[in-house]
């Protein structure tokens, strides 16, 4: 027990430092809301090795932390809602077990996207902000699956070690 609060406990200091690179990245294509989602590397890493409850509980500590951190109460709101979109469909796939860890983190890049242009259209009552999605969901799969080349590289490392 001790040793699993000990993981994670590193997995959000992870998180929060990559959150911070992230931050840091001149990563702008001219449509708001394109990251890289480094962040969600821990994340789905707690979810393969730990399970849903651990990666929950990590995924919102991240996001609270990280939008007191770097960002402000509408970046905590929009990462929240694209947080709870994505998690729930990644957790649904892996349940599934028909998907591997890179179909899984581009689900669940493309559901982060929908969750914030949903949010995005329900805080401006705008619907030109549907514009961004196709952009957005291209986006989040090349992010999703870079990060779930990453997740799956590290989990390989990790087992490998133990």
């Amino acid at each position: 027990m001790m040793k699993k609060t000990a993981y994670m406990g590193l997995f959000l200091a992870a998180a929060l430092i990559l959150s911070y690179v992230e931050s840091l990245i001149p990563f702008y294509f001219g449509i708001p809301g394109v990251k890289l989602g480094l962040a969600n590397l821990a994340v789905l890493f707690a979810l393969y090795r730990y399970g849903w409850k651990e990666a929950l509980c990590l995924n919102i500590m991240r996001v609270l932390l990280a939008g007191f951190l770097f960002g402000n109460l509408f970046t905590i709101t929009y990462s929240l809602a694209g947080a709870a979109a994505s998690f729930t469909i990644m957790c649904a796939l892996k349940k599934l077990g028909s998907f591997s860890i890179m179909g899984i983190s581009m689900a669940g890049a493309v559901s982060h996207n929908i969750g914030q242009i949903l949010v995005a259209y329900f805080v401006t009552k705008t619907a030109g902000v549907v514009f961004y999605l196709p952009m957005l969901l291209v986006a989040g799969l090349i992010t999703g699956l870079l990060i779930g080349l990453a997740a799956k590289e590290v989990l390989k490392i990790i087992t490998f070690a133990q």
